[in-house]
């Protein structure tokens, strides 16, 4: 099976969410993370105040499209007496774990040290546990798989090397979401023009399919004088998530409308957020687009996995 034109397919109401809908002045939403939780869709965006500080806040629909409301106060903000967050938080993952009866929230913290990697807890978005940093600086992009594997946590992000530069995916293992182990490498960026080039990161939490864990990942291509972010698909082995499957060679999504292209960070579409409603065979795709606003992309579950599975496997 092949495909001309993009996978996923933009909703006709984009952008959902702007500045405009929020309850108190800020300067621009995006970036959310996303899941499902007692029907409603809930996404915990980012939000950047107009200091230029990012914090976290939640906004609920019924439908994952339409008549959003969202709260009057953060669920996670910056902490000026941490010198890990006193500069935000920003660009959440969420994780529905079953063995925690509870969702594990992971996003960046940044302070005067860099971005790094911290985890928090919680069952009704309404408060959260937090549970620390995780990753130290330089990291950021993090993504934890939905249940254990061989008795591990296991967690995608992106440390970047003094040495090297180089921003590319790696995961790490825990048993208590506290210890982790040394990072193990994943997914490299590509070399030459191709559209993820310049460097790559996690998206949502994958999905669990039949034929491996399904994956969102943005890439980068570096341009004279503008970075592209667009959205790539690969699928990792099951009980081997180090080991890729499939991967596609060109990108799914990309900037094309105008929000995509005009804004405070021009010409992204930057992917966090995915809700799998299987009872309408449906991937909801939720992104950043511009580093402006929310907007959402949707696909036939079932054709992205044939798409993927139809692909010649990686390094033939």
């Amino acid at each position: 099976m092949h495909f001309d034109a993009e996978l996923f397919h933009r909703e006709p109401t984009n952008p959902l969410l702007t500045a405009g809908d929020w309850p108190y002045p800020i300067n621009s939403v995006f970036n959310p993370g996303a899941c499902l939780h007692n029907g409603d869709t809930i996404l915990l965006c980012r939000i950047e105040d107009r200091r230029g500080i990012s914090h976290l806040t939640v906004a609920r629909s019924k439908d994952g499209r339409t008549n959003w409301v969202v709260d009057a106060k953060p669920l996670i903000a910056d902490d000026p007496t941490d010198q890990h967050s006193c500069w935000g938080v920003e660009d959440p993952r969420i994780t529905y774990v079953d063995e925690l009866a509870g969702y594990v929230i992971a996003y960046t913290a940044y302070g005067p040290g860099g971005p790094c990697v911290a985890l928090a807890r919680t069952e009704d978005f309404e408060s959260v546990e937090p549970l620390g940093i995780v990753m130290p600086p330089e990291d950021k992009n993090a993504s934890l798989l939905p249940r254990k594997v061989d008795g591990h946590y296991v967690l995608f992000h992106r440390p970047v090397s003094v040495l090297s530069a180089r921003a590319d995916v790696w995961l790490s293992k825990s048993t208590d979401l506290q210890a982790w182990t040394t990072p193990e490498p994943v997914m490299q960026s590509r070399s030459g023009p191709w559209w993820d080039a310049t460097r790559i990161g996690m998206g949502p939490p994958p999905v669990e399919t039949p034929h491996g864990w399904l994956c969102v990942y943005h890439g980068v291509k570096q341009m004279v004088a503008t970075s592209l972010y667009r959205v790539g698909l690969i699928m990792l082995d099951l009980d081997d998530p180090t080991k890729i499957i499939r991967r596609t060679p060109s990108w799914v999504l990309g900037p094309d409308a105008e929000y995509e292209r005009v804004g405070d960070v021009p010409n992204v579409v930057f992917p966090t957020g995915l809700v799998h409603d299987e009872a309408r065979d449906e991937l909801r795709l939720y992104y950043g687009a511009a580093d402006l606003c929310v907007a959402m992309a949707s696909a036939r579950f079932s054709e992205v996995v044939d798409y993927l599975v139809s692909l010649p496997p990686e390094n033939e």
